[in-house]
């Protein structure tokens, strides 16, 4: 993790190549053990800058930090300036885990609640769960900070993630029909090249189209829209399945195609649906943390069902079930059979294999829910696949999924 330094591997002017390299390891040894006080004046001053900054958080035992050396303040402006150092060393991928291990290993959710730090600090995913789990804890001047943080990484998200899913999931396109008036979206494009190739523009080496050729929208009334209900997870675990979650709700309900409703459950259960227009404050309805009851999650979602056959639900949860795992299994079997299309999310976060109950799992395979993680990337496919009732086992195959089989 100790960074490249061009000067350092150059060495100086005319000096032998193998010297230079010997130099750089030795650099480098000592970032990485810790040079001793009388050392440290042979390291550069940005050398001593980064080595101090790692100290702060990974230097020495608890005993040195309660001596004063390798920490970090409690001050924010203290703590800026080392979010700062770390932050001109690394890049952001790396920020994220240093700020990830300060949290665990310095007790930094404390100094979440101070502005002057959640100004300073590389939001993610992370951080955004993180300060929704502690925003009934924080002052009134730091919630306000928090929210401007939260704010700012769901505009991230939703500008990465917005368009593809839109795109994915937006109407249903009749290909029997054309239209010389097609929106971008339904635009035939090897119609229209091959309609348009004798405006081809040799100075550009492009077809500078004159007129468009496309598919012509299906006119859907409401009584036609599919349903699709995300119910979600909310204890600790699940934390960024809930942040991403919620984001692609707010998505899928400005997109006139599907009706979106958004539960979150822990022992209680929550419907979100009506507050799918901000999603920021879907995310501060939101209570992280608590015990776990997805069979009445389940039941509330099922009371929620009038057409079956036009319904997916997408239950996202890593299935360790406080409540009545019998209960719920009979009645996921008896929605299935109803015809609603239950897809079992066991996370929707780029954090890897998640931890799961494999025995429910296997058990949900086999009567017939496909079982697996998604990448944040991969949701908007997944939808697509089940709103036009596809096969979601064949998909995930295709996608490189590993999924629960009921032999698992």
């Amino acid at each position: 993790m100790v960074p490249l330094s061009e000067p350092d591997i150059a060495g100086e002017a005319g000096e032998a190549p193998q010297k230079a390299e010997r130099r750089e390891m030795e650099r480098r040894w000592r970032l990485i053990l810790g040079a001793e006080d009388g050392e440290s004046g042979s390291l550069s001053a940005g050398d001593r800058r980064l080595m101090s900054a790692l100290n702060a958080l990974y230097g020495g035992g608890d005993g040195e930090r309660k001596k004063g050396r390798g920490s970090l303040s409690r001050s924010a402006p203290s703590v800026s300036r080392w979010l700062g150092d770390i932050r001109s060393f690394f890049p952001s991928s790396v920020v994220q885990v240093i700020q990830r291990d300060a949290f665990e290993r310095l007790g930094l959710k404390q100094m979440l609640m101070e502005p002057e730090f959640l100004a300073a600090v590389e939001a993610d995913v992370h951080l955004v769960a993180d300060l929704v789990s502690l925003r009934d804890i924080m002052p009134e001047k730091t919630l306000d900070t928090a929210r401007e943080v939260i704010a700012k990484v769901v505009r991230e998200l939703m500008e990465r993630l917005e368009k593809k899913t839109a795109e994915s999931i937006r109407g249903a396109v009749n290909r029997s029909r054309r239209s010389f008036r097609p929106r971008f979206n339904d635009i035939d494009w090897p119609r229209t090249i091959g309609a348009n190739l004798r405006h081809y523009q040799a100075e550009y080496r492009t077809v500078i189209p004159e007129k468009l050729v496309g598919f012509m929208r299906q006119q859907r009334r409401i009584t036609d829209l599919d349903e699709v209900i995300l119910c979600v997870d909310q204890s600790g675990s699940m934390a960024t399945s809930v942040v991403y979650s919620s984001i692609f709700a707010a998505v899928m309900a400005s997109i006139p195609a599907v009706a979106t409703k958004l539960v979150c459950f822990d022992t209680a259960v929550v419907d979100l649906t009506e507050e799918l227009e901000d999603p920021v404050r879907v995310l501060f309805g939101v209570q992280l943390g608590g015990g776990t009851d997805i069979n009445q999650a389940v039941a509330y979602c099922e009371g929620k069902i009038e057409r079956p056959g036009k319904t997916h639900l997408i239950l996202i949860t890593d299935l360790y079930e406080g409540g009545n795992a019998g209960e719920l299994r009979q009645r996921v079997a008896n929605l299935i059979r109803q015809g609603v299309n239950v897809i079992t999310l066991l996370a929707l976060s780029d954090d890897g294999r998640p931890s799961y109950d494999a025995g429910l799992a296997a058990e949900f395979a086999t009567i017939g829910s496909p079982v697996f993680a998604c990448t944040p990337e991969q949701f908007p496919d997944l939808m697509a696949t089940a709103l036009k009732r596809e096969d979601i086992l064949q998909w995930a195959a295709d996608m490189g999924i590993k999924c629960v089989r009921s032999d698992d």
